[in-house]
């Protein structure tokens, strides 16, 4: 069986099964007839970049890294919803005035969200500087940003 095609498997089986060890993964793979050592399983983890996260019955599962933010983009919502005042489009860039000591958390927000047209925040205490990739993105991302607070 080629990498790519067990890789997935495993993707695939980590998605639906709460994966505790490298063991009783080992041992869903052979029950899938393939048959693969400890040092593979191993070296798939490295390589699809999985982690442990901690699941909700308190055990520890593996997860795509994507998988471990899993809810964490609503809270990021909910957080920038509450702590935004007011946010103006500028020429090439759009300035978000947030609750004081409140930006730097709502720009990493922003750079969670990966919105299309954003190339970079800058945040201080309370203001945020979102630079715009090209002009005519402008109104598009502050139509996002608007969006996320309704």
């Amino acid at each position: 069986m080629k990498k790519y095609t067990r890789q997935r498997i495993i993707l695939d089986l980590i998605e639906n099964v709460a994966i505790e060890t490298q063991e009783e993964l080992g041992e869903l793979l052979s029950e899938k007839g393939i048959e693969i050592t400890q040092a593979t399983i191993s070296r798939d983890i490295k390589e699809l970049r999985l982690v442990k996260v901690l699941a909700s019955n308190g055990r520890y599962r593996y997860a795509t890294i994507d998988g471990q933010y899993e809810g964490i983009k609503e809270r990021l919502v909910n957080i920038f919803r509450s702590s935004v005042l007011n946010v103006h489009k500028a020429v090439g860039i759009i300035v978000i005035k947030t609750l004081p000591g409140a930006a730097q958390v709502c720009a990493s927000a922003l750079d969670n969200f990966k919105m299309d047209g954003i190339a970079g925040t800058i945040a201080g205490d309370d203001t945020i500087f979102i630079a715009i990739g090209n002009e005519e993105m402008v109104e598009e991302t502050f139509r996002m940003i608007q969006a996320l607070l309704k």
